[in-house]
C-alpha cells in the first residue's frame, strides 16, 4: 500500500465535505421543504431506487429512526413509495415517484449551476487542473465504494 501524506487526505476530506455541504441546499428542494438530510435520501433513492431501506441507511450513514422519519416526510410528500419487500416483511423497499425524479433533476440541475459558475470564477489554469483531475477522482469514488460496498 503507497503512504500518502495525512494532509493531503485531510485536505480532501474537507474540500469534498464543503463542496457537498454547500451544493446540497437549492431552491427546489428548499420549496419542497427539503432539509438537507431528505435532499441526500431522495436523490439516493432516484440514483440507486429500487433500493432497499438498509441499503439507503448505508449510504448515507443514517440511524434508523431520522431515515424512517425522513422516508416518512418524502412519501407524504409523493417523492418516493415505501413498499414491504414480499420475502422478508421487516424489510421495505423505496422507489421514487415520478415527482421524486423531477424534483431530483431540478436539484441536480441547480447544483450543476451553482458549480458551473463557481468554475467560471477560477482562473483557466485552476479549471484545466481541475478538468485534468477528474479520472483520478472518479477512481478514487469507486475505490472508497468498493471498500464500503
Amino acid at each position: 500500500m503507497v503512504s500518502v501524506e495525512i494532509d493531503t487526505a485531510q485536505r480532501l476530506r474537507i474540500a469534498f465535505g464543503r463542496l457537498a455541504r454547500t451544493l446540497r441546499p437549492t431552491d427546489a428542494g428548499h420549496d419542497a421543504d427539503l432539509t438537507p438530510t431528505r435532499t441526500a435520501v431522495l436523490l439516493s433513492v432516484v440514483r440507486n431506487g429500487p433500493v432497499k431501506l438498509a441499503e439507503v441507511a448505508g449510504h448515507e450513514g443514517l440511524n434508523p429512526t431520522l431515515l424512517s422519519r425522513t422516508v416518512a416526510h418524502l412519501a407524504e410528500s409523493g417523492l418516493v413509495t415505501r413498499t414491504a419487500d414480499a420475502a422478508d416483511r421487516r424489510s421495505a423497499w423505496l422507489e421514487a415517484t415520478a415527482a421524486g425524479h423531477e424534483l431530483a433533476a431540478q436539484i441536480r440541475a441547480q447544483q450543476t449551476h451553482t458549480l458551473e459558475a463557481a468554475l467560471a470564477q477560477l482562473p483557466s489554469e485552476d479549471r484545466e487542473l481541475l478538468e485534468s483531475a477528474l479520472p483520478a477522482l472518479e477512481e478514487l469514488s469507486e475505490i472508497l465504494k468498493r471498500e464500503r460496498g
